[in-house]
């Protein structure tokens, strides 16, 4: 079976939104991090060590917003932001601009995949990502399907 969606549009502000979400996701770890250093102020009675982590911590994401933001200006990256259409089948999901360009997505490039209350969203790599709300989905038969796919592809 071929899942063939409707044209949509990822806006910019979400695109932001779920790169910063992914990145918390897969780097948790940071916190701990800035932990370890406020806890610094238990041996030695200063503030600096918490001013100090406090502002690593701040500018460790304002670098990943500048990433997610930049990205959005490449030109290469362009497509991305484009109104596309996705087909999705067992083998392979094609990210189509017209009925004639297309770009063919293996299920292999995809490292994870998560389902939200109304999206799925596969994670290519740190900055790419393919959001797939419900909303472009013909029918909840269709929703079923692209979520057995991702199950059997053990994403989800």
């Amino acid at each position: 079976m071929i899942v063939r969606t409707k044209k949509y549009k990822l806006t910019t502000n979400t695109y932001i939104q779920l790169g910063l979400r992914n990145i918390i996701r897969e780097q948790w770890w940071v916190f701990l991090i800035a932990t370890a250093i406020m806890s610094g102020t238990f041996f030695v009675r200063s503030i600096w060590f918490v001013l100090g982590a406090s502002i690593g911590l701040l500018l460790y994401f304002l670098f990943w917003f500048i990433q997610f933001y930049g990205i959005t200006y490449l030109e290469q990256n362009q497509p991305l932001f484009e109104r596309l259409r996705y087909e999705i089948s067992s083998q392979q999901i094609i990210m189509q601009l017209t009925s004639k360009q297309g770009m063919p997505i293996g299920w292999e490039q995809v490292k994870r995949a998560t389902q939200g209350k109304d999206y799925f969203l596969l994670i290519i790599s740190k900055a790419h990502i393919i959001h797939l709300p419900y909303k472009i989905f013909n029918s909840k038969h269709e929703i079923k399907f692209v979520e057995t796919v991702l199950k059997r592809k053990a994403l989800i």
